[in-house]
């Protein structure tokens, strides 16, 4: 995964609040800026209620900041596109359509008609082990497939940022792990770029080229670690100790935030 010298993505001093001037209102993000470059794999990590999800949001376009400026290649973007691409936690599959038409389904937002459309649909659908599951319904697939008929949505858009939102807090331990490899090799073959957040501090690492570091609300980048492990990686990666050292600075970081919450009484 190499950077190149202009981000792919650059967002400049967000800011979101929440019911501005009203008694409620919440500063869920303050002054957030960074830069994602091609071909990164980028965690977002904090403790819970640090505007994570608000970030994703607000960088996708689901959500327009209070302030500040979001670009891509250098243009500013103002809402969503076909540039950015999101993978939700819950699955977000329509239970009425097939696995062919959930993963279509980008691409008919799009306009774009379905005999043109059929060979990417399929591409992505085997490229997710799917294969011969397309006409199968929602109910009939268990959570981790779900979550693989999301990321072939997600990725037959094509964006050149994929989004991902914890997309596997809803699957079992063991599933996850085995996704966590899939995932890899899927962003290696396909070279995307992904922004990904989790509550998990080995999922993390285990993923990413690099993790940024968020504090309490409202939320700040307070630090950025870059992983200095090779790819292709494996599940035997979480043996190394560098590996470990990584987990124990993150975990550091995660524990003094939390306790930050605490003093504050929003824990």
């Amino acid at each position: 995964m190499v950077k190149t010298k202009t981000p792919i993505l650059k967002f400049d001093n967000l800011n979101v609040i929440y019911n501005e001037g009203q008694p409620n209102q919440v500063h869920a993000l303050k002054n957030v800026s960074g830069e994602i470059h091609e071909g990164e794999f980028i965690s977002i990590i904090g403790p819970s209620g640090c505007g994570k999800s608000t970030l994703l949001h607000t960088l996708d376009g689901l959500l327009k900041p209070t302030s500040g400026t979001i670009s891509i290649n250098g243009s500013e973007v103002h809402g969503p596109d076909e540039n950015r691409a999101m993978v939700f936690q819950d699955f977000a599959l329509m239970p009425w359509q097939t696995v062919y038409d959930n993963v279509a389904f980008g691409l008919r937002l799009a306009g774009k008609k379905d005999k043109n459309i059929r060979d990417k649909v399929l591409h992505y659908i085997k490229m997710v082990g799917l294969e011969g599951f397309e006409h199968k319904y929602p109910h009939q697939l268990s959570g981790g497939m779900k979550q693989r008929v999301g990321i072939a949505r997600g990725f037959a858009v094509e964006p050149k940022v994929l989004l991902m939102d914890e997309p596997f807090s809803a699957i079992d331990e063991q599933t996850r792990e085995i996704m966590q490899e899939e995932v890899l090799k899927i962003m290696l073959n396909e070279k995307k770029t992904v922004i990904f957040i989790t509550h998990s501090i080995d999922e993390a690492v285990f993923l990413s080229s690099k993790i940024i570091l968020m504090s309490v609300r409202p939320g700040q980048i307070v630090d950025e670690i870059k992983i200095d492990i090779p790819y292709p990686r494996t599940l035997e990666t979480k043996a190394l100790p560098k590996y470990q050292e990584y987990k124990q600075t993150i975990w550091d970081h995660l524990k003094g935030e939390v306790r930050r919450q605490y003093k504050k009484g929003e824990a």
